[in-house]
């Protein structure tokens, strides 16, 4: 499979379609992050990284989701992007009493 850096989500894609190449990634590399403009778009994203638990979950992959905001230019404008960092909790080292909620005074991705 082809390094992905970033899964762009539309309010038009196929979950499915999207969820087997999170579970793809998420194999692959341990993480991906899934970038979308819009709650159409969102509602689309989320669901995907639901069905995408089911595709990875019987290998003792464990996807979380962590969000966050990413300024965006399109077509000279500029836009607020939802960003998603799904990585496998499994393996991805956490400090110990490392805070598990998304912290709201955190940095964008």
């Amino acid at each position: 499979m082809a390094s992905v850096d970033l899964l762009k989500v539309s309010a038009g894609s196929n979950p499915k379609s999207v969820a087997g190449a999170i579970a793809g990634i998420l194999r692959e590399r341990g993480w991906v992050d899934v970038q979308v403009i819009g709650a159409a778009a969102l509602n689309q994203a989320m669901k995907a990284i639901a069905i995408s638990r089911s595709y990875v979950a019987s290998e003792g992959i464990d996807p979380i989701c962590i969000p966050g905001f990413q300024d965006i230019d399109i077509g000279g404008e500029g836009r607020t992007a939802i960003r998603i960092r799904v990585e496998n909790r499994a393996v991805t080292p956490r400090p110990a009493g490392a805070v598990t909620a998304p912290d709201a005074s955190a940095p964008p991705l």
